[in-house]
Parts: structure tokens; sequence; C-alpha cells
């Protein structure tokens, strides 16, 4: 798909902010760090509409980004940062549970993990949360230009095979230095979004 204008919207803090227009929303979790604005910005082939930073816990508000008034990319803030308080943590966990619970537009979750590693205890629980939450999602292995090419399937198979056992979600890998697999990811979403 080609987005011509993308364009960000809102940086929102509680439900009074969200849009309010309908489109439909493709939504990112993961730990701080993991990726998520890179992946927002390979996928639409920008260099910095979303605001990647190398300090983990930078993004502490909802982030929507209007994709030509066809949906919305909204950037959860990554949980899991330790250096942030607790208090701080809970803040954030406060705002991802509240938008997940009652937003009623959500057409995809994706869940993004870092390919380099076995999903940890955060990974697991936002996981279980999804699952339960019945919304349709799918899960992203990033930073998949951290491995060699040929140690990719079988990565992403590993990831899967801890979290989704009997493998009826996908599981794709995505790396936003080699921009290789937007294709793939692209079809998905299309699937979801049902755009023409």
């Amino acid at each position: 798909m080609l987005i011509k204008n993308p364009k960000f919207e809102i940086s929102a803090v509680s439900p009074k902010q969200y849009p309010n227009n309908g489109l439909p929303e493709v939504v990112l979790v993961g730990k701080s760090n993991v990726g998520k604005s890179s992946f927002i910005n390979t996928m639409i082939n920008r260099k910095k509409l979303a605001r990647t930073s190398s300090e983990p816990g930078k993004t502490r508000q909802i982030n929507f980004y209007n994709m030509d008034n066809k949906f919305y990319f909204v950037d959860l803030p990554g949980y899991g940062y330790s250096k942030m308080s607790k208090v701080e943590q809970a803040k954030v966990n406060g705002f991802i549970d509240e938008y997940l619970h009652i937003r009623k537009n959500i057409a995809l979750i994706i869940l993004l993990i870092d390919i380099r590693h076995e999903p940890g205890n955060n990974d697991k629980m936002m996981y279980d949360y999804i699952i339960r939450s019945g919304l349709p999602f799918m899960v992203i292995t990033s930073k998949a230009d951290k491995i060699a090419v040929t140690k990719v399937d079988a990565e992403v198979d590993s990831i899967q095979s801890t979290l989704n056992p009997i493998k009826d979600f996908t599981f794709l890998p995505f790396s936003a230095e080699r921009k290789i697999y937007t294709d793939e990811v692209w079809k998905v979403l299309e699937d979801y979004l049902e755009l023409e």
C-alpha cells in the first residue's frame, strides 16, 4: 500500500483526546525500544514521521498517526522499561489498559518482540492479555537485520513455539534497516483493514 500523506495527529493521555472520526486503528504494543516507531516509518517509507530514540521509555503517551484518512497507526507506550519509576510504569500501564479496554475501532493489534531474545515475562503477559481481549492481532519479530538472514525463519519459529505452540496466529519477521518484509506485513494489514 502506498501512503501519500501520513501525518502525526495527536499524543493522547486520556480517552477524551482520542480521535473520534471512526477510522480503523492498527495498534502497536511492545517493550520499550523494540522498534515500534521504526516500524511505522519503514512501513510508510518515511524517515522521521514517528520519532525514534535510542533511549528506551521515551514514548509516554498514545501517539496517533493518520494514514491518508484511511486508518491510524497507534503507538502505545512501551512497557517493561526498568529505569522508569514504579509510579510512571503504573501510569503507562494504565494508558495501555484503558485504551485497549474501551477503544471500539481497533482493527488489529501488532505485538512487537525483538527477534534476538526469547519473549520475556512482560511480553508473555501482554500476549496473554491480547488473547483474552479477543481482539485480532499478529506478532512482528523486529530487528531481523541484527541476525543472519539464514537464521530469521528459525528464530521466528522459536518465538512462535514459545508463545503460540499450536501456531494459529500470524508471526512475521521485520527489519527497519533492510526493509525487506514490508510487503508481507501490508498484505496482513490490508486484510484486516478491508481497504481497497
